[in-house]
């Protein structure tokens, strides 16, 4: 980094940097947000601050004005893939909380779909919150999930799309693990652009997430209650009489 660059850094306010990362990144300025990153990260910036306050607030603007029509297809392209380069040098430093993982999540994109840049931000956050990630990546056909599933010991299945198209697939998959009996043993989470709550619901998943953050946020608590609920159901009750034990005596 150029002295008049550090200077530079260091006349500004923190909402200006930051802003100025996520221009960068909504017009596709992969270079100007790369050497962007680079300097604040050399300044003692936080990766993660980085990954909330710049790609993620960057990556819902560009979500909304897609669909919108206010960005058309190749400045979307040119924005989603200045996105994939940040994440190349941000996934690196960003660390699993301290202490034991708290679950094993396996994540990917269904069938059909090859988007990965949403998956892979919801994989990061996994990690920050604790979680194990299993990612499968793109166009992961059921077979692959079910397999991970069972290789891994999962606590949780995160499936992601952003077409239409993969919605049939999500509702393959849940069904096979009805129909497998190990529905019950995994919180399934959903998310994606044509998705909602009441698909979620339709489906038979535990929750809708809308974005990154709150895939996470939900992950912990839904597999925090549960386990508090198996406790509770393992703990005996109060005033309550031991079992009888059964044989003759000697």
């Amino acid at each position: 980094m150029t002295d008049q660059s550090a200077e530079k850094l260091r006349t500004r306010t923190n909402a200006q940097l930051l802003g100025q990362l996520r221009a960068d990144v909504y017009h596709g300025a992969t270079p100007a947000a790369l050497a962007a990153i680079d300097m604040l990260l050399a300044c003692g910036w936080d990766p993660n601050t980085l990954l909330d306050e710049g790609l993620l607030r960057a990556l819902r603007a560009i979500d909304g004005d897609d669909r919108d029509g206010i960005l058309f297809l190749p400045e979307a392209l040119r924005a989603f893939a200045t996105i994939e380069a940040a994440l190349q040098v941000l996934r690196p430093l960003i660390g699993r909380s301290t202490g034991e993982p708290f679950g094993t999540a396996v994540i990917g994109t269904v069938s059909g779909d090859t988007h990965g840049i949403g998956k892979d931000i919801v994989a990061m956050t996994l990690v920050r919150a604790g979680f194990t990630v299993v990612d499968l990546g793109t166009d992961t056909p059921c077979d692959a999930f079910l397999e991970a599933l069972r290789a891994h010991h999962a606590d949780v299945l995160v499936l992601s799309t952003q077409l239409t198209a993969g919605i049939p697939h999500m509702k393959t998959l849940i069904e096979r693990m009805c129909a497998l009996r190990i529905r019950e043993a995994h919180l399934v989470l959903v998310g994606g652009t044509p998705l909602n709550e009441e698909f979620a619901k339709t489906v038979g998943a535990d929750a809708y997430c809308r974005d990154a953050l709150s895939c996470a946020e939900t992950a912990r608590s839904l597999l925090a209650a549960r386990r508090a609920a198996e406790a509770t159901e393992l703990r005996p009750r109060p005033g309550a009489l031991p079992a009888a034990r059964t044989g003759v005596a000697g």
